[in-house]
């Protein structure tokens, strides 16, 4: 396989109509002392993103959806098929490619601007540009006013929120985020859901969401790809018709519980059916390896 390309190189030229694809992906993992057989965590899976695009993918648990991020990002090596982003074979870290993860992940440290700075800094971009960059990208996600503070003094959502202008400070041209609000409480998310819908338009961001949550897939996607039970295959993809300038204002229309209703007439069935796996296997510690298949 090529090798991984570096994160600090210029930026290549776009070679394809294919703004960011998968194609053909099948990802396996080897036997462990708790599985005595490969166990096949995605198959056959093939989908496009365009740019500027938000797609967000659900399924029941353990179809894979942690792993299809971690291939993507490069964390995952041996699969096969192929990740391409802007023209670009990739296997490994890209430059064009940012994530952001449900778990804590701002620098007890740093305070709000130097944890935003961070990654300018690994890529020795000037003191002074890393500073406009980093207050600029705090003001778009609301955090202007915390600019000195620590992590430790700030709520949940607004680590998040730091998280994720850290991620886009470095321009990436797809943006992936792992359950970013996950551990949220449910007004929490709502409202955090509403500021990415304004970043996203603001930037002309591409997104590629991970959420277990029907809802929140719909009211912030273009798109909702739906996984199988594992070995995860992408089942349906719904079209999410509903105007793109919208807010939370759209969870009590009959519109909205329509499109949730067929995103759950598609995930229902496969959820049965990982539920019921889980119920017959047998208990066994859970390998690293394989906590997020």
């Amino acid at each position: 396989m090529p090798s991984a390309i570096d994160p600090a190189a210029p930026a290549a030229p776009v070679t394809t109509d294919r703004f960011f694809s998968i194609e053909g992906l099948n990802v396996t993992y080897p036997p462990t002392t708790r599985t005595a057989q490969p166990v096949a965590a995605l198959r056959d899976i093939d989908l496009s993103v365009d740019q500027g695009e938000f797609v967000s993918v659900v399924g029941p648990s353990g179809c894979g959806k942690s792993t299809l991020l971690s291939t993507i990002i490069g964390l995952l090596s041996g699969y096969e098929g192929r990740i391409v982003v802007r023209g670009e074979t990739v296997t490994g870290p890209h430059r064009d490619v940012g994530a952001v993860f449900q778990e804590e992940s701002t620098f007890p440290w740093r305070t709000v601007q130097k944890n935003v700075e961070f990654g300018l800094e690994m890529r020795g971009v000037g003191k002074v540009e890393r500073r406009r960059r980093a207050l600029d990208m705090l003001k778009l996600v609301g955090l202007e006013d915390f600019v000195g503070s620590y992590p430790g003094q700030l709520s949940g959502g607004m680590k998040q929120r730091v998280a994720i202008a850290r991620t886009l400070v470095m321009h990436p041209a797809i943006l992936l985020m792992d359950e970013p609000f996950g551990a949220l409480d449910e007004q929490t998310r709502i409202i955090l859901g509403e500021e990415l819908l304004r970043i996203q338009r603001t930037l002309e961001q591409t997104i590629l969401l991970i959420t277990h949550n029907i809802q929140e897939a719909v009211l912030l996607s273009n798109r909702i790809v739906v996984l199988g039970a594992r070995p995860g295959r992408i089942k349906a993809v719904v079209e999410v018709d509903l105007p793109r300038d919208r807010d939370s204002s759209l969870l009590a229309t009959d519109e909205f519980a329509a499109i949730v209703g067929r995103v759950w007439s598609v995930l229902r069935d496969e959820s049965l059916q990982a539920f019921a796996r889980e119920q017959q296997a047998p208990a066994a510690p859970v390998r690293a390896e394989h906590a997020n298949v």
